[in-house]
């Protein structure tokens, strides 16, 4: 189920890249005024995804993704009655104000359901939602777009929200409460993952504000707001690039562009599969989270290369070592959480983090715009071959072991 809601969440979020290109014809748009649509989805998400995290904790991780998938199912098929400017930035805003809730919901079930050896590779596994979701944007929504316009692709990908949602309805509850797992089995389980919410002492409440100058948590903040805006590139401007500086039409972004992202997926469960295998062979739980990221930050310089290569296949290529170094990255960054902070402040945290890498994107995209417009697509393409660099030397210098020191009592 988080799987399936992290792919409607990027196909949702990645429709408007494919079409960009037709929409902006349409209106008279140029790569800039494109540019301010994208800011104006990463305000909105920057605000919420702060507030989505402790909107999860407290309404619980049933209730939390409920509320956001179908809101941002709603703004997704609004996109369908945008007039110009100004009504396509008010509804990516509108989305921008639901998806961030997918994560802190989807981090909190994590921690519900997964034991800490388990956690990396259940965040790898939803987190490849974004990888396939993104994939099929541009195949579903060129297909769509060409044979019924793109106001009914639209239409279509937001109402797969609203199916999902229903299903989630009748099928999702946390261990204490779900009536398909037996007794004996939560027995099991129940000492190796988050309390349930309702054994919090009555009246506890998330001090968001002790939280957000804990050394953890703004360490995450810091190393999402570098590297977040990387996979954004790839997600809204990679069928750009390719359509202005390689002649692709919208055919060939439907044929190509979801290749980078079958990458990403492997990468999402490869990393977090390896990093509970190294902590099976005895690795500490700090290790093995930090070699994970640094192996996918050392993947990302690849990208620096991409618009030098004389062939668009070759761009594609080295576009898929950024996917999957990104989702190494990512698998293990976004278990962090659930390493160094108790059940009922995890939502929080990730929605925090979340807020650092949204920020991150609006003033990436915003830059984006401008570079490309006046200049090239080169200097972008060299600052998303570093930034994970620059951020994996942050990670090893400000989160020493001590941080991690509550979930390696669990790990053992």
């Amino acid at each position: 189920m988080l799987f399936l809601a992290t792919a409607i969440n990027y196909l949702d979020r990645g429709a408007l890249a494919v079409v960009s290109k037709k929409i902006r014809g349409e209106f008279g748009l140029n790569e800039q005024d494109y540019s301010y649509s994208l800011v104006a989805f990463f305000l909105a998400y920057a605000i919420m995804y702060a507030g989505s995290g402790y909107i999860v904790d407290r309404l619980g991780s049933k209730r939390g993704f409920s509320l956001f998938i179908g809101f941002w199912s709603v703004a997704a098929m609004l996109h369908a009655a945008i007039q110009g400017t100004w009504s396509l930035a008010g509804a990516r805003f509108l989305l921008g104000l639901g998806e961030p809730g997918n994560w802190p919901a989807a981090t909190k079930a994590i921690g519900e359901w997964f034991p800490a050896r388990q956690r990396a590779l259940g965040v790898g596994i939803f987190n490849a939602g974004s990888s396939v979701g993104a994939a099929l944007s541009g195949v579903v929504i060129a297909t769509l777009t060409n044979a019924f316009g793109w106001r009914f692709a639209f239409l279509c990908t937001g109402a797969v929200g609203l199916v999902w949602l229903a299903a989630w309805l009748i099928l999702y509850d946390p261990p204490h409460k779900n009536r398909l797992l037996r007794a004996s089995e939560y027995a099991e389980l129940k000492d190796h993952v988050a309390p349930p919410d309702e054994a919090r002492p009555a009246g506890e409440r998330v001090d968001w504000r002790h939280l957000l100058r804990a050394r953890g948590c703004w360490t995450l903040i810091v190393a999402r707001f570098f590297t977040d805006p990387v996979i954004y590139f790839v997600i809204f401007w990679l069928p750009e690039y390719l359509q202005k500086e390689r002649g692709f039409d919208l055919t060939m972004i439907g044929r190509y562009t979801w290749v980078p992202f079958v990458f990403g997926g492997i990468g999402y469960v490869f990393g977090g599969w390896l990093s509970g295998r190294l902590m099976r062979a005895g690795w500490p739980l700090p290790k093995a989270r930090k070699s994970i990221m640094l192996a996918g930050a050392l993947c990302m310089p690849m990208a620096i290369f991409a618009p030098y290569f004389p062939e668009a296949w070759m761009a594609i290529g080295a576009t898929c070592f950024v996917t999957f170094g990104h989702s190494l990255w990512t698998s293990n960054l976004q278990t962090l959480p659930t390493d160094m902070f108790p059940g009922h402040e995890v939502g929080t945290v990730a929605g925090f983090s979340g807020m650092g890498g949204a920020v991150g994107g609006m003033l990436a995209n915003l830059g984006t715009g401008y570079v490309v417009r006046y200049f090239s697509y080169s200097p972008v393409f060299l600052l998303a071959g570093l930034m994970h660099l620059v951020s994996i030397a942050l990670v090893y210098r400000l989160l020493p072991d001590s941080c991690f020191e509550r979930q390696r009592q669990l790990a053992r």
